[in-house]
C-alpha cells in the first residue's frame, strides 16, 4: 500500500486490492481526522460526560445517546457481514489504529482521554448516528410538535391546514392526555460535541443529450453546518491495478458516500421520508396494555453516565416493540413509545455502499444503494450514458391509510408496522423523457408506489435548478458551478407577487419592489424581504396562534421552520386561512409589510457572518491561535440553491449551507470540487483550511486517478 497527497493535500492510496486500499483510508482517516474520528464515537456511546464535560447540557446529550443505543446489538451487526466485507472493515479499522497508535491527537492528552483501539462495532455507532443526525430527528420534531398543539389547543382545522392530508385517525382527546417528557436534545447541542448535522442538500444529473460532452453530467452539494472545523467530509482517491474509487467520505466509516467510480457516479440528498413513529402506551406499575385485555413488562435497560469529578448517574430506560418509552410507566398514564426503523440496521448499507466499488450501471447502483437502510435520494450517471434516481430507506409498512405522522394507541395491533416497503417500491426512476433529475429535498413521493414522505422542505431550490438547466443543450460543468451558487429565490418572487399590491409609498418600499430576488452579499432588498417574511409568520402564527413564546422557542430550539417552512408558507400564501382568524390576507400582509419596512435595511452579508469553529476548542482560544477563521459570509437563504441559513440555537450559532461541491462528468476521469475546510483537523497543518479560500470564492479544484506531476509525503 503506498499513501501520499497530491498538491491539494488529498490522500491518494495506491494498493493491490481493495482490502488494502481500504486500510490505506483508515490510516488516512486515523492521521488527518484522530480528533474527529474519535470525538463522534464518544458522543455515540454516550460518554461526553465522562470524557468532555460534566455539564448539565452534556449530561443531557448523553441521555439522548444512550436512549437510542446505536452501540447496542452492533456485535450482532458485525457477525452478519458477509465475509469479504468483515475483511475490508477490519482492514479499515487496522489503519486507523495504526494511524492512533503512531500519533495520537495532542487534544487527548488534554482531555485526560485514552483511546480504545477502532472495531467494526464502532463503523455500526458511527453510521446509525449519521443516519439519524438531525434528518430523521427533525421528522421527529415535527410529530412531536403536533402533539404539543393538540395539548395547546390548537383548533383541528387549522392542523389540518398546516398538516393537508397526514392525519389520519387522529383522536385529539386521547392526545391530550398523554405525558410529554424532555424535548429532543437541540441540533446545536449536539454540533457543540461534534457531531455533523446534515440538514439538506442539492443534487442533480443531466444526460449527454444536454451537455457538450455528450455525456452526463452529475452534481451534488450537501448543505450541513459549516461553522465548525474540520469539515465532516474528507476526500480520497483510492486506486488498485484495475479500478478506482473517489470523493467524499466521512471519517470512521470505510466508504466514498459522494463520487464516482470508473464507470459510475452518484451523489446523495436527504430526502424526508417517515421512518419515525411514535404510539401512545397506557401505563401502570411498571407494564403497558396490549388488546385484548394484557399486561406486558417492558425491557428494562439499565445505564451507567460517568460525569467527571461528579457521582454517575443512573438511567433506566423502559423499551417494547414500538421502542423507546419517553417516560416512567410506574406513574400511571399515557406516555410516548418511539421507533426509529433503521435503528437496528447497518449491515446491508455498509455491504452495499462497500459493493460500489464494483458497481458498473445505473441500474446496478440504483440496486444496490436502494436497500440502504436510512433515507437517502441518490442522483447516478454511467458511462454508458444512463441517469437515475433511487430513494433509499427502510420504510415501515404501515396498515393501510396510515400516514405514520400521527401517534396512534400502541395496544391495538394493527397500528404496529407490517414489515417493511422494499427499495423498488419507493420513488425511482431511470431515463426520463426530459433528460434531467432533480432533487432537493422536495416531495418526491410521484415517482414511487408508496409515499415515504410526509412534510417536506418547499420545491423551490428544485424548481429554480431546473428553471436554470431547461434551457441548456451545451451544458458544462462550469454551468453547473454557477447553479452551485446561484442565490435567486423563487419562494420571494411568489410572496412577492401577493405583497407587491400592499406596499405603501416608502422609499423601502421602492427599493423591495425592484429588488430582483437575489440574496448576494450586498443586497438591501434581500434583508428587507426576510424582516417582512418574519414579521409576517409572527403575525399569523405567533398572534393567531402558537403565542409569542411558543414561537420564539420554535425559531431558536428547533428546525421546524428552517426545514419545513412549506407548511407554513402554505397558510401565509393562501386567500382565506383558519389561521388568519377573521382577517382579511391583504391587512395581514400590509401589517407585516409596515413592521419590516420600518426597519433601516442593511447589505444581506452584514447579518450572515459566521466563525468556523474548532471542534473542540472552538471560542476557547486567542483569535490569533487560528483554531477557529473567519468571520465567512454567507450568501442566499432557506430557498435559493446557495442554500445559506443562520439560526441561534441553544445560545449558539448555527448554520446550514454548502459543506462540499462536486461535479463529474463522465467524459473524464475526474471530479471537481471545493470545501468549505480542508482535509486535516490539526491546527498547525498547511491542510487546516486548504480549500476554503476555492469554497468562498467559487473555485474547483480536480481529484482525478491519474498520478500528479508533485506528490507530497503523507505527514
Amino acid at each position: 500500500m503506498n499513501i501520499w497527497r497530491d498538491n491539494k493535500g488529498i490522500a491518494h492510496i495506491n494498493g493491490p486490492d481493495q482490502r488494502e486500499v481500504f486500510y490505506g483510508l483508515g490510516y488516512a482517516h486515523g492521521r488527518d481526522r484522530g480528533l474527529q474520528v474519535l470525538l463522534m464515537r464518544i458522543l455515540g456511546q454516550g460518554r461526553a460526560s465522562e470524557v468532555l464535560s460534566a455539564d448539565d447540557e452534556m449530561l443531557e446529550i448523553d441521555m439522548f445517546f444512550r436512549r437510542m443505543d446505536w452501540a447496542g446489538g452492533t456485535t450482532e451487526s458485525v457477525q452478519k457481514l458477509p465475509p469479504e466485507i468483515r475483511s475490508i472493515c477490519g482492514a479499515y479499522c487496522n489503519g486507523v489504529n495504526k494511524a492512533l497508535n503512531q500519533k495520537k491527537p495532542w487534544e487527548c492528552r488534554f482531555l485526560g482521554y485514552k483511546p480504545e483501539p477502532w472495531q467494526i462495532e464502532d463503523i455500526f455507532l458511527l453510521s446509525r448516528m449519521l443516519g439519524y443526525l438531525t434528518l430523521s430527528q427533525s421528522q421527529g420534531e415535527m410529530e412531536r410538535l403536533l402533539v404539543e398543539m393538540i395539548q395547546a389547543g390548537i383548533s383541528e382545522d387549522k392542523l389540518h391546514e398546516l398538516f393537508p392530508g397526514i392525519l389520519q385517525e387522529m383522536d385529539v382527546e386521547l392526545i391530550k392526555k398523554i405525558k410529554l417528557q424532555e424535548r429532543i436534545v437541540s441540533p446545536a447541542s449536539l454540533w457543540k460535541t461534534g457531531a455533523p448535522t446534515l440538514m439538506a442538500s442539492n443534487n442533480w444529473v443531466v444526460s449527454g443529450a444536454k451537455t457538450a460532452s455528450g455525456k452526463p453530467i452529475l452534481a451534488n452539494d450537501p448543505h450541513l453546518e459549516i461553522n465548525r472545523l474540520p469539515n465532516v467530509w474528507y476526500e480520497a482517491v483510492l486506486k488498485t491495478p484495475d479500478r478506482y474509487l473517489m470523493g467524499a467520505s466521512i471519517p470512521g466509516l470505510p466508504a466514498i458516500l459522494i463520487g464516482r467510480n470508473p464507470d459510475l457516479a452518484w451523489g446523495a440528498t436527504y430526502t424526508f421520508m417517515d421512518a419515525t413513529d411514535s404510539w401512545i402506551e397506557y401505563c401502570k406499575d411498571g407494564q403497558y396494555y396490549r388488546e385484548p385485555g394484557n399486561w406486558k413488562n417492558f425491557r428494562q435497560r439499565r445505564e451507567t453516565i460517568y460525569r467527571k469529578k461528579k457521582n454517575p448517574v443512573e438511567v433506566v430506560i423502559y423499551e417494547n416493540e414500538h421502542g423507546v418509552l419517553e417516560g416512567n410507566p410506574y406513574e400511571p398514564g399515557y406516555y410516548l413509545a418511539t421507533r426509529w426503523a433503521p435503528a437496528d440496521g447497518g449491515t446491508v448499507s455498509l455491504t452495499n455502499i462497500l459493493r460500489i466499488w464494483s458497481a458498473k450501471t445505473v441500474e446496478e447502483g440504483m440496486n444496490l444503494l436502494g436497500p440502504v437502510e436510512s433515507s437517502w435520494s441518490f442522483v447516478l450517471a454511467d458511462t454508458a450514458g444512463n441517469i437515475g434516481f433511487q430513494m433509499s430507506g427502510r420504510m415501515p409498512r404501515r396498515r393501510e391509510v396510515i400516514s405514520g405522522f400521527v401517534p396512534l394507541p400502541g395496544w391495538d395491533i394493527q397500528n404496529d408496522w407490517q414489515g417493511f416497503v422494499d427499495h423498488t417500491d419507493l420513488p425511482r426512476c431511470i431515463n426520463p423523457e426530459s433528460g434531467v433529475i432533480v432533487t432537493a429535498n422536495q416531495d418526491l413521493n410521484e415517482w414511487g408506489h408508496v409515499d415515504p414522505i410526509n412534510v417536506v422542505m418547499g420545491p423551490y431550490r428544485a424548481d429554480r435548478i431546473r428553471e436554470l438547466l431547461s434551457p441548456g443543450d451545451k451544458l458544462t460543468c462550469e454551468d453547473m458551478y454557477k447553479i452551485h451558487y446561484d442565490v435567486y429565490s423563487p419562494q420571494a418572487r411568489q410572496f412577492m407577487e401577493i405583497l407587491y399590491d400592499c406596499l405603501p409609498e416608502t422609499p423601502n418600499s421602492e427599493m423591495l419592489k425592484k429588488w430582483e430576488y437575489e440574496y448576494s452579499s450586498g443586497s438591501k432588498g434581500a434583508w428587507l424581504f426576510e424582516a417582512f417574511y418574519k414579521a409576517l409568520y409572527q403575525e399569523i402564527f405567533g398572534y393567531n396562534g402558537f403565542g409569542q413564546d411558543a414561537l420564539r422557542h420554535l425559531e431558536t430550539h428547533t428546525g421546524i421552520f428552517t426545514d419545513f417552512y412549506l407548511n407554513f408558507d402554505r397558510i401565509m400564501m393562501s386567500e382565506v386561512s383558519a389561521w388568519f382568524n377573521g382577517k382579511s390576507r391583504e391587512v395581514i400582509y400590509t401589517r407585516a409589510a409596515e413592521q419590516a419596512l420600518s426597519q433601516q435595511p442593511r447589505p444581506w452579508g452584514e447579518s450572515r457572518q459566521v466563525m468556523l469553529s474548532h471542534i473542540l476548542l472552538g471560542g476557547r482560544l486567542p483569535r490569533f491561535l487560528g483554531f477557529d477563521r473567519g468571520p465567512v459570509t454567507l450568501i442566499g437563504n432557506r430557498a435559493t440553491p446557495h442554500q445559506g441559513q443562520i439560526y441561534e440555537s441553544a445560545g449558539r450559532q448555527t448554520t446550514f449551507a454548502p459543506s462540499y461541491r462536486m461535479v463529474t462528468d463522465l467524459s473524464a476521469d475526474v471530479i471537481h470540487t471545493n470545501m468549505c475546510g480542508g482535509p486535516s483537523d490539526r491546527r498547525f497543518s498547511k491542510w487546516y483550511c486548504s480549500d476554503l479560500e476555492n469554497w468562498k470564492n467559487g473555485r474547483y479544484k480536480q481529484l482525478s486517478p491519474e498520478d500528479a506531476e508533485k506528490h507530497h509525503p503523507f505527514e
